[in-house]
């Protein structure tokens, strides 16, 4: 088995992702803003997945020690580097958490929510129970369990699975000009969300994207069975983003 099977085996759900109804309703800045509001969590849980191969693939203990694969602790600093402090639209350094959470409150999104999370986080309380105190709806819930549900596997390649294949890289071209279209309404501002979205073209088709993939076959390489669960863990993460769409298509249409 190889990428191209992989891919192959996923087309069904991406095309399914692709084509959702949830696109053709973002159209103006309030629904813009629910869109923002719901996706901000799959944001923020990205960097997880990715802190969590960073943590199996290089070595982060003292006294430090080689890795086993050289190849793919470099792959993985290499995301961990742009993702977590790429140099944002202000010329400064910032992780893409925080360039959306800018983004967010440039269009006068509500952030409070994901940052009341975060202080949860930092208050040492799991994330099943931070959720349930701030009372997040059940689709982010199940998408955020199912995230962390991975990593606590420990297995790097069903985490890198994930990571590579159910999460950001179908978004951003799918995105950009539906946001740029808000952009040219009178009195709203979304360049910030329009950097963001162009950065994340920029690094997952020229660098992230076939680094990932080159990540994933190192960590298969001819085993069966890792291969399969690569295919397992990549249909729900896509299932799971599906449902988070289902979700934010009913509260664009509440509203």
């Amino acid at each position: 088995m190889n990428i191209i099977k992989v891919e192959d085996e996923l087309t069904a759900l991406k095309k399914q992702l692709v084509s959702h109804k949830v696109y053709e309703k973002i159209n103006n800045v309030d629904s813009l803003k629910i869109f923002m509001e719901n996706h901000v969590y799959a944001v923020w849980d990205f960097m997880s997945l990715l802190k969590s191969l960073q943590l199996h693939l290089t070595t982060v203990k003292i006294p430090w020690t080689p890795t086993k694969d050289s190849n793919a602790a470099r792959f993985i600093n290499e995301i961990v580097l742009e993702e977590e402090t790429d140099i944002g639209n202000s010329n400064i350094p910032s992780s893409h958490y925080e360039m959306y959470i800018d983004a967010m409150k440039e269009i006068k999104a509500n952030t409070n929510k994901i940052e009341l999370l975060l202080e949860k986080i930092k208050e040492k309380k799991s994330i099943t129970q931070s959720l349930d105190e701030i009372d997040a709806k059940l689709p982010v819930k199940n998408f955020m369990q199912f995230t962390f549900d991975t990593i606590a596997t420990n297995e790097p390649h069903k985490i890198a699975s994930v990571f590579t294949f159910g999460r950001e890289d179908l978004i951003p071209n799918m995105f950009i000009q539906i946001v740029k279209n808000i952009n040219n309404e009178k009195n709203v501002s979304a360049k910030k969300l329009i950097y963001y979205l162009e950065r994340h073209i920029e690094l997952d088709g020229d660098d992230h994207g076939p680094i990932a993939l080159k990540m994933i076959s190192n960590l298969c390489g001819d085993n069966k069975k890792k291969w399969d669960d690569v295919i397992i863990y990549s249909k729900k993460a896509l299932k799971e983003r599906i449902k988070l769409w289902d979700h934010i298509l009913y509260c664009i249409e509440k509203n």
